[in-house]
């Protein structure tokens, strides 16, 4: 499977499946977040699922394992091919999300946003660094049961060296000299799938873009000799 999810952060159903149709050639996927999922709930999903991409609901599902096994089992309809929880969460809340999920869904925990460094860290009471708190969370998630995790490009090999068959993805990727954002631990497509990334998750290198279809095309033509394609 072609490895870039692109990241469709809009309220706006026109826009979002502007961009599905601008994309559907190179992407492996769509990811819809909180910010599409609020302004279109279900509905939405499965409208924009008519553009025959896959679809991954980026909703970071954390509270009580009771109440986020509910929301997973109201979300099975949508059979959307990915979903995330905190991996913050606990080892139940975890392994409650993956028994409730479809057998087309792959549950994936976020470990650390890339939004965040040490610093942010450090003022939640967190001394970790970032890489030991996904290491601690990584393990957390294996242990559990879920399909894999999504933290950044910086700690995905080390992720990858210690679960093998973990499906690891990665947002926060951004092309050689692209503005970073409000993104603080980033790397670039071909960095992160070198060092084990399953997924990339691209949201506005592409989506805002003149030309989104020519954008996520460029970006595909530097990642020549891919990695084994995906099996969601």
């Amino acid at each position: 499977m072609k490895p870039i999810f692109v990241a469709v952060d809009t309220p706006d159903m026109s826009r979002a499946q502007s961009l599905a149709s601008a994309v559907r050639d190179h992407a492996g996927g769509l990811k819809l977040g909180l910010e599409f999922f609020s302004a279109n709930g279900p509905d939405g999903v499965a409208r924009l699922s008519e553009a025959g991409l896959p679809v991954f609901l980026d909703l970071k599902l954390h509270d009580i394992p009771n109440t986020v096994a509910k929301a997973v089992e109201a979300l099975a309809p949508l059979r959307p091919a990915l979903l995330t929880v905190h991996a913050a969460g606990g080892k139940a809340m975890l392994a409650e999300a993956k028994a409730a999920a479809g057998p087309e869904t792959r549950v994936v925990a976020v470990t650390l946003l890339t939004s965040l460094d040490q610093s942010d860290l450090a003022a939640t009471g967190v001394q970790s660094s970032p890489a030991e708190q996904v290491e601690r969370l990584a393990r957390l998630a294996r242990e559990s049961g879920v399909d894999g995790i999504v933290c950044s490009g910086a700690e995905v090999g080390a992720a990858r060296d210690a679960w093998s068959e973990g499906l690891f993805v990665v947002p926060g990727v951004r092309p050689a000299g692209g503005e970073v954002g409000d993104q603080k631990r980033v790397v670039t497509p071909r960095q992160a799938l070198d060092s084990g990334a399953s997924i990339l998750v691209i949201g506005r290198p592409i989506t805002g873009s003149a030309d989104p279809a020519r954008a996520i095309a460029d970006i595909m033509d530097g990642l020549s000799s891919l990695p084994e394609p995906m099996r969601i």
